[in-house]
């Protein structure tokens, strides 16, 4: 039975995008040996058009610093890459007319429906155990989505905080993992 387990929000909501970024740099030591020497120009009109909506500030700069990376050889961060944009925006498509659309159809969601509906979920993130790490569009703007953890398992939850902040303080164990084993703080290039 898929159920929301509940809402972890941090000691304090980190709201400058470059801080969340040192932040994860701190979490994940190894991050910033892959740190580009120059900030990619992305195009993020083609993603943030096609996809309705612009996104978080913290996953753009982290983007813009870092390509693609697994923590822990456990949970996949996708990030876009220059003059590849259109991958990223064909794997978020997929999930959003593929196990997005199963879950809702299944009432699996805990009510939840996907990317454009008003409040939709809108992935970003996924680990190799079939956990799906998600952004709940709700909101004045992408500043105040909150981050959505569906777990393999059956079991949704949700944190008030950025997706860069909550990679960090997952790594860190500073917040309760609801659902998903420990994240080591290693890190691998994708």
């Amino acid at each position: 039975m898929d159920e929301l387990i509940g809402t972890q929000a941090p000691r304090r909501r980190i709201t400058d995008p470059a801080e969340a970024v040192r932040a994860l740099e701190r979490a994940v030591p190894g991050l910033a040996a892959y740190r580009r020497p120059e900030p990619a120009v992305l195009d993020w009109a083609l993603l943030e058009d096609a996809l309705g909506t612009p996104l978080p500030a913290d996953y753009k700069l982290l983007a813009a610093h870092h390509g693609a990376f697994a923590l822990g050889d456990f949970l996949l961060v996708g990030l876009p890459e220059p003059g590849a944009e259109r991958y990223l925006l064909g794997g978020i498509r997929d999930d959003l007319e593929g196990v997005l659309q199963d879950w809702w159809e299944a009432d699996m969601s805990i009510g939840l429906r996907p990317h454009p509906a008003p409040g939709g979920l809108l992935p970003w993130a996924q680990s190799n155990q079939g956990d799906h790490f998600l952004w709940t569009t709700t909101g004045d703007g992408p500043e105040q989505w909150l981050v959505t953890v569906a777990s393999h398992n059956g079991g949704w939850w949700h944190y008030a905080g950025g997706a860069v902040q909550f990679l960090a303080e997952l790594v860190e164990g500073t917040l309760e993992p609801w659902g998903l084993p420990p994240v080591r703080p290693g890190v691998t290039p994708c």
